[in-house]
């Protein structure tokens, strides 16, 4: 079984970089296979996977996930291609949509057919992470390189994920990207919506079984009732948000908080375990720091021994 945490550390940290890379060795030496950044607006998730993946070799690393709006596939590219040398073909690229409120909101740009922007975007990524220089010219963008854009030694070719849950994102990921970064999806919300949808669109398109890649909130403790507590508050930031909302809603749940995976190290194991019997091919763990430094700890031991 594949699996891995989202790296976070505490805003206390001197150093939020050294923080990262110090929790990156922690995981590792636990036996944790893969580390995530979330695309911040205080530090850029790439240029922190590509530090964490050279400074701790023994994990793979990647984005979950870069909004595309107000990014552009050339930059983007490269970006990812740099980051698959620098950690010697261990970088994962992430992307995702965003939200109305995120995009319109702080980065001021229209939130207009995003479905449509995520195929060109990614019709005109997989082109030039294929070394293509030819150009693509499409409704909401164009990407015409007049310079080289490939990176040497960006081998294997940079993996794809897109953050989708809804029908029509997961129909584009299916057909044009190696799999899904699902984030609040439960086991079922899995089985029943995200995995068949998006494998029937690889099929079609006669692309290999894409990877769902589940995100799973949680944490090891005995102080189960208090840790719940701090997660509907501390998750209360996906209640507002539609995607987020659906699946949620699909789950039987009402607050995103309800579904984190708190409570003995058994508990969590057998939690993992449901994920795969879903349909998920990895499970990264996230918000594993719910609860204290120690329990973080024993997050990190039981994923690393299921791993």
């Amino acid at each position: 079984m594949s699996i891995g945490i989202s790296l976070t550390a505490s805003g206390q940290a001197d150093n939020y970089v050294d923080a990262i890379v110090e929790q990156a060795r922690t995981a590792a030496a636990a036996g944790i296979r893969t580390g995530w950044l979330g695309q911040r607006l205080d530090y850029d998730a790439a240029a922190l996977a590509t530090l964490v993946g050279r400074e701790v070799p023994e994990l793979h690393v990647g984005t979950s996930a870069i909004p595309i709006f107000a990014r552009h596939p050339l930059l983007v590219s490269s970006q990812a291609q740099t980051a698959q040398a620098a950690t010697h073909g261990h970088f994962h690229l992430g992307l995702a949509l965003g939200s109305r409120f995120l995009v319109e909101d702080m980065f001021g740009l229209p939130f207009e057919r995003p479905v449509a922007l995520l195929r060109e975007f990614l019709t005109a990524l997989d082109g030039l992470l294929d070394g293509g220089e030819t150009a693509f010219r499409g409704e909401r963008l164009t990407a015409a390189p007049t310079l080289p854009v490939t990176v040497a030694g960006a081998q294997p070719r940079v993996p794809v994920l897109v953050a989708a849950m809804g029908p029509k994102a997961l129909q584009v990921t299916g057909e044009l990207a190696d799999g899904t970064l699902p984030y609040l999806a439960s086991p079922r919300v899995l089985g029943e919506h995200l995995v068949p949808t998006i494998t029937k669109a690889a099929e079609q398109a006669n692309r290999p079984a894409p990877r769902i890649i589940a995100f799973v909130g949680g944490t090891v403790t005995d102080d189960v009732d208090a840790v719940r507590e701090k997660a509907l508050r501390d998750m209360a930031f996906y209640d507002q948000i539609p995607s987020y909302q659906r699946v949620v809603s699909l789950a039987g749940a009402t607050r995103a908080g309800e579904l984190a995976v708190i409570g003995d190290e058994k508990h969590v194991a057998n939690a993992v375990r449901s994920y795969f019997d879903a349909g998920a091919t990895e499970v990264v763990f996230t918000q594993t720091e719910l609860s204290s430094p120690e329990d973080q700890r024993r997050t990190f031991d039981v994923l690393g021994g299921l791993a």
